[in-house]
This record gives structure tokens, C-alpha cells and sequence, in this order.
């Protein structure tokens, strides 16, 4: 197994792409800490799942906008786990709304930026101090970071762009404590996410134009989570990878 005696944490995790993270990981021999927002049923039934395949996993509960609730992941993961975090993957984050520039407040830009950059930070900063020689974070940017994203995606797009050199900034910081950070730019992948903001027109007409011709699969993603984030990805950081089947090229 890939990540065998390997701590974990999973902020988003119990959901499409991050609970497919969680599992995937679980799998591969990690321990893993499930951050949810606020679906407790959802995140019970990821939990049931993963131990089904013989798993180990606990939940936890929290806001990663707020530094409280950072901290007591973090905390539960160090008395769960044996005091070390080898693993952060940040999944957390989200639309919100399409929002064209004169349907954003203030308010509206801050909160999407807070959602997707700063949770971010305050993850790594809490982890980093308890992750060891060989740990690895890896953060979710998205297609959007790098192509500005779709109609009323502007907040979004931005904060993703941001994630995408925050990873940047944190692979040269954290570098000389062997510790490594990528990032991952999904494109069109079949989740609820898609379900809510983006129409069935749109979704087939961006399937038809990709080279493989469909949608990624979250399993896809979480496939290549376990990759990067084990030490067979070992001289690779600072990277804000591409997975969207040839839709866009770095």
C-alpha cells in the first residue's frame, strides 16, 4: 500500500471529490481524519464505507474559515493518530453563486475568497508544525484558476488562482523541511458541484470538446491524490497539475 502507517487529514472529505479522497486514501493503508461542514449523515455514511474496506477513519466536524474549528481538527487528528500528520489534502471550498460583477457585494467576493484561499492557509499553518520530514500537502485550485472560469465564476476563479501560487510560495517555504505541496486544477469532473451550477448543455458541450470525451470521474482524481501525496511523487512540489482529460493544456 501506498501510504501504509500514513495520518491524513481531508478537509471537505466526506463528499464527491473529497470523500472519494478520504476512501482512496483509506485504501492505500493512511489514517484518516474526515473533516465535514455540515452533513453529518453524509459524512456517518463515508465513515460506514471506509470502514466496510477495512479502513481506519474518524470525523470531525468543523468550519475552515474559522481558526477554532482548524485547530480542533488538527487536535483530534494528533490524539487519534499518534501526534504526527503526514498527509493534508484541502479539499474544502466551493462556488457559492454565479455572480457577475455588478450582482457582487463586498461581502459576497470576501466570503468565496475566505472559503477557498483562506481555509487553505489556516490548514497549513496548523499542520505544518506537526508534519514530519517526507509529509506532503495537497491543495484543490481548480481549471477555473488558470482560465478565469465560467459566467459569474469571477470570485471563484480568483481565489483558485490564488491557491495555485499560494502552493507555489508554500513548496519553496517548506521545501527545506522536506515537506512538499502541489496543486491539483480539476477540470469538468461529474459531482454534485456541476449538478448545481453548471446546465446539462453546458456539461455536454464541454465533454464533446474534451480529448477523452467525457467528464473525469471523482475516483480519477482521488486516483492521483494518492499518487502525488506518496513518496513515489517525492521530487515533485510546487506543481498546480492539470486533470481535466486534455481540456486545457498548462
Amino acid at each position: 500500500m501506498l501510504l501504509e502507517n500514513k495520518v491524513a487529514i481531508v478537509t471537505g472529505g466526506a463528499r464527491d471529490i473529497g470523500k472519494a479522497v478520504s476512501m482512496k486514501l483509506a485504501k492505500e493503508g493512511a489514517k484518516v481524519v474526515i473533516n465535514y461542514f455540515d452533513n453529518e449523515v453524509q459524512a456517518t455514511q463515508t465513515l460506514i464505507e471506509i470502514k466496510a474496506l477495512g479502513g481506519d477513519a474518524i470525523l470531525v466536524q468543523g468550519d475552515m474559515t474559522k481558526k477554532e474549528d482548524v485547530d480542533n481538527v488538527v487536535e483530534q487528528a494528533l490524539q487519534a493518530y499518534g501526534g504526527k500528520i503526514d498527509i493534508l489534502v484541502n479539499v474544502a471550498g466551493g462556488l457559492v453563486a454565479r455572480k457577475k460583477l455588478d450582482e457582487m457585494d463586498v461581502d459576497f467576493f470576501n466570503f468565496v475568497i475566505q472559503l477557498n484561499l483562506n481555509t487553505v492557509m489556516l490548514m497549513t499553518q496548523a499542520v505544518v508544525p506537526h508534519m514530519p520530514s517526507g509529509g506532503s500537502i495537497v491543495n484543490f485550485a481548480s481549471q477555473a484558476g488558470k482560465d478565469g472560469g465560467g459566467p459569474g465564476a469571477s470570485a471563484y476563479a480568483t481565489a483558485k488562482g490564488a491557491v495555485m501560487t499560494f502552493t507555489r510560495s508554500m513548496a519553496k517555504e517548506l521545501g527545506p523541511k522536506n515537506i512538499r505541496v502541489n496543486s491539483l486544477c480539476p477540470g469538468m469532473i461529474a459531482t454534485t458541484f456541476h449538478d448545481t451550477f453548471t446546465t446539462t448543455a453546458v456539461r455536454e458541450k464541454v465533454a464533446v470538446s474534451t480529448p477523452l470525451g467525457r467528464e473525469g470521474k471523482a475516483e480519477e482524481v482521488a486516483d492521483f491524490v494518492a499518487c502525488i501525496a506518496s513518496p513515489q511523487s517525492s521530487f515533485v512540489t510546487g506543481t498546480n497539475i492539470d486533470i481535466n482529460g486534455g481540456l486545457m493544456f498548462s
